[in-house]
């Protein structure tokens, strides 16, 4: 079971696929988590996928293809029960190797890439499923814990110079370039990691959705280990 402490506001946690589509998110609940143990060797199923590039996207049959220990088989079976359990709900999951994401540096003081805290947005409502099976893992950030990053004065005024003089427009032109999901943890602000196994479902910023999105990150890599990740 994962540590909950300050965020047990925040995530709710339950102990099954059906509860974890079904659960509806209230109150300051934004994040709803099916905790597990899993079995098997899920560093077996990175080492002998065909790495392409920074972000390596797995197929099935990329899966059904590697010879694997019993170990390994045990993780590949578990993998391919999770796309089809999202896939079946109308999902669309991607199974992911990660070396490394690109990182933004045109604005500094904002970057927009997925290492920064930020919330998912949509115009239609839905949801973000992950799940890390191996390697690094995200983190989640208490909407009381951060703060938009539009909304802080210095950046604000160097996000306008970069626009221009004038007003108009200025609103959507945040909202263009993805500056207005981004957010700044407070200096004290206690993020939790959302560990190994567990699937999450997290909150997005959508039409009619009637709690605050969930804002999270990307962790950054450890050095040499890539990350199993499956998200949609």
């Amino acid at each position: 079971m994962i540590g909950l402490s300050h965020m047990e506001k925040q995530i709710h946690c339950v102990t099954n696929f059906q509860d974890l589509v079904s659960t509806p998110y209230k109150g300051e609940i934004n994040a709803i988590c099916w905790t597990r143990n899993l079995k098997g060797d899920f560093s077996e199923i990175v080492r002998k996928v065909a790495l392409n590039g920074n972000i390596t996207t797995i197929e099935p049959v990329d899966l059904h293809e590697l010879q694997l220990s019993e170990q390994g088989q045990l993780a590949r079976e578990i993998l391919l029960s999770d796309l089809e359990l999202l896939k079946a709900h109308g999902a669309s999951p991607t199974l992911n190797v990660i070396s490394h994401y690109d990182r933004d540096d045109t604005f500094p003081l904002l970057p927009t890439d997925v290492y920064s805290w930020h919330v998912d947005r949509s115009p239609i409502p839905t949801h973000t499923f992950l799940c890390t099976y191996y390697g690094a893992s995200s983190d989640i950030l208490s909407n009381e814990q951060g703060k938009k990053k539009i909304l802080i004065p210095e950046i604000r005024d160097e996000l306008k110079k970069l626009y221009g003089s004038a007003d108009e427009g200025f609103e959507a032109f945040l909202s263009e370039h993805f500056f207005d999901l981004h957010y700044q943890a407070d200096p004290d602000a206690q993020p939790i990691n959302l560990g190994l196994g567990h699937l999450w479902r997290l909150a997005v910023d959508h039409p009619g959705s009637q709690v605050p999105p969930c804002i999270h990150r990307a962790p950054v890599e450890k050095p040499g280990e890539s990350r199993l990740l499956l998200i949609c």
